[in-house]
């Protein structure tokens, strides 16, 4: 007599599928910062308004936005439900409100935004993504069809 198993998805162990990928999101906050950047600013030079992207309370939500629309459509193509994706574009903008508020009451430079914003979003996916362990880890071997 043998014994019967249940056909269970491999449980995947270390950390090698969840750094790759992390690096690929990271990538693709990269790729969509430039390719979603560009459109931005060349939107704002049409319309004749290009030095408002100098001001940091602008550019700082915009280039939040643009990193997580590429990563957003990276996570999508992998497989992720909507619920991950909203909850690490969450994570992407709590430096951004971490940051922001106190520029806008004037109790840091502009210059400690844009910086820090980008360097905290690190961690902070970090932290999503080990929350969500086998979620991210499952999605790194092979995209799968996301579900909605």
């Amino acid at each position: 007599m043998g014994i019967t198993t249940v056909n269970q998805p491999p449980r995947l162990h270390g950390r090698r599928p969840l750094v790759r990928h992390y690096l690929e999101m990271v990538l693709a906050m990269i790729v969509g910062m430039a390719l979603f950047g560009g459109l931005v600013s060349l939107i704002f030079a049409l319309a004749g308004c290009s030095d408002l992207l100098d001001h940091v309370g602008i550019r700082a939500p915009i280039m939040a936005t643009n990193m997580c629309l590429g990563m957003a459509l990276w996570m999508r193509h992998r497989g992720h439900r909507w619920l991950v994706v909203g909850e690490m574009s969450l994570a992407m903008y709590v430096p951004l409100a971490v940051l922001l508020a106190p520029f806008l009451l004037g109790v840091v430079p502009g210059a400690a935004v844009t910086g820090p914003m980008h360097l905290l979003m690190l961690p902070a996916m970090a932290i999503v993504m080990v929350r969500r362990r086998e979620e991210y880890a499952e999605h790194a071997v092979t995209p799968v069809r996301a579900k909605l």
